[in-house]
């Protein structure tokens, strides 16, 4: 990985932004997708910013 702090592979284990967004980034857009073909669109994104508010508040 060019401009690495890692000499040779990430440790196993760590979980970087990539990863990261490769992991989340399909559920949220199934939930979204199934939020507006349901018409919850609103009350699916009030219930993810409170979820991701909590997380922020509670790792501080």
């Amino acid at each position: 990985m060019p401009g690495s702090p890692y000499l040779e592979e990430r440790p196993k284990g760590l979980l970087t932004w990539p990863v990261l967004i490769g992991r989340v980034a399909p559920f949220a857009l199934i939930g979204v997708g199934l939020s507006v073909w349901a018409d919850v669109l609103f009350e699916v994104l009030v219930v993810m910013t409170g979820a991701l508010f909590l997380t922020a508040w509670l790792r501080r």
